[in-house]
């Protein structure tokens, strides 16, 4: 379906033309729809499958109609991280492109400056408020801030927000906002947690749920059967020989992420980490140098492998099996994007055989496995149905350029 069959205004269809969108991508053809009837949404949708444009682009369609009060907050769009939320502005401030909408993007990790800024843009009562939970808490405590006539709350990648720990932050917010709006949830996955949110704060909403997609096919898929003891030895064989350009390696821990970097500068090797005990403006430095190949090797928990827009990936490698099979699609589908290939190795230790079995049950294909290193002696032998079998779509819990406010013109 093209955009110009949905029922959207000419502000947005001309802000598409110039963007160049013509066709709607599957989440976006069936949420638009459902959003522009003003009913409530929840949809279960991959990062990478459009999902930002199709809550932006009806809210936006919306609020342009001028049926919105003047100087006040009407949409709040929740947001896991910074990175995500940064994503999310830019492609704001390409939509509303003509229209009369403002925006403010709000999160921590930046300085007394930013903070004023984003102070004077809540205060001055920005159309649209992207936030990460804590920072807009911050503001909310302060006393300054008013959401009593917010017709839009928008909470994207809920499953990881939740993941994050930030389910008490969301649940204070709503709070502060009005009964009757308009409440749209978007998640990658649908556990037991996701739905006891939704029901706390949807009123009967809409439901739609996209396939999780496949890992591209220009993407070579391979693993090694190995003990944990075997996996930086592994790593430092891939890499004794040859100079490895753009790579991203995940593990499931930052203390892991530590181990296996401290492993690789030792081999003199160009490699930065990315993680949690990293303040928001070193992992935006961190991105930033990987981009331009300033670093050639990026170490990092999931904190990397969704919403983060890196295109020319040569290889992702998983130091340790993802917890489940979203997580595997999402850690090596930063690699083989903007029609280049890629590959994608993973390590699996013993413990990890049933998870990764199960990973192999949902692609409906058996990984080829790759031999060891000689100099690494034998590896265990991969018998996953003597392990305890992982959840193909469930969670397994045994291991351990920003902008200023813009005014309306």
């Amino acid at each position: 379906m093209k955009f110009s069959e949905l029922k959207l205004n000419s502000g947005v269809l001309e802000a598409l033309d110039a963007m160049r969108f013509e066709e709607c991508t599957p989440v976006q053809e069936q949420a638009i729809p459902i959003i522009l009837e003003g009913k409530d949404l929840i949809a279960v949708a991959q990062t990478g499958t459009g999902k930002t444009a199709a809550f932006l682009l009806p809210v936006l369609n919306r609020l342009s109609e001028g049926n919105h009060p003047d100087e006040a907050i009407n949409c709040i769009i929740m947001s896991p991280t910074r990175e995500l939320a940064q994503q999310i502005d830019q492609q704001m401030e390409g939509f509303s492109y003509f229209m009369p909408v403002s925006s403010v993007a709000v999160y921590g990790g930046n300085d007394g400056i930013m903070f004023e800024q984003q102070k004077k843009g809540l205060t001055l009562g920005a159309d649209v408020v992207i936030a990460t939970p804590g920072r807009l808490l911050s503001h909310l405590n302060l006393g300054y801030v008013d959401l009593s006539k917010v017709s839009f709350f928008i909470l994207d990648e809920a499953d990881r927000m939740l993941d994050m720990g930030f389910y008490e932050d969301i649940m204070q917010i709503v709070k502060y906002l009005p009964k009757e709006r308009q409440t749209i949830m978007f998640s990658a996955t649908m556990p037991n947690k996701i739905k006891q949110l939704a029901q706390n704060i949807l009123n009967d909403p809409t439901e739609i749920k996209l396939a999780i997609s496949r890992p591209a096919d220009k993407i070579v898929q391979a693993a090694y059967i190995c003990y944990e003891s075997q996996k930086l030895h592994i790593i430092k064989s891939l890499f004794e020989h040859s100079v490895p350009e753009r790579i991203i390696i995940f593990a499931s821990s930052k203390l892991k992420v530590k181990e296996v970097t401290k492993a690789l500068k030792h081999m003199k090797l160009n490699v930065g980490e990315m993680h949690s005990d990293l303040d928001q403006s070193q992992r935006e430095n961190m991105i930033l140098d990987f981009k331009a190949g300033r670093i050639n090797i990026l170490v990092a928990t999931d904190i990397v492998s969704r919403g983060i827009d890196i295109d020319d990936i040569r290889s992702v490698i998983n130091f340790d099996v993802p917890h489940d099979s979203e997580d595997y699609v999402h850690r090596i589908g930063r690699t083989a994007r903007a029609n280049n290939d890629g590959v994608a190795i993973t390590f699996v230790s013993e413990s990890e055989q049933g998870k990764f079995k199960a990973i192999e049950t949902f692609l409906d294909k058996d990984i080829y496995k790759i031999q060891l290193p000689a100099e690494l002696g034998e590896g265990p032998e991969y018998a996953p149905q003597k392990q305890r079998r992982g959840n193909p779509r469930g969670r397994n819990n045994n291991n351990g350029k920003r902008k200023n406010f813009r005014n309306r013109n």
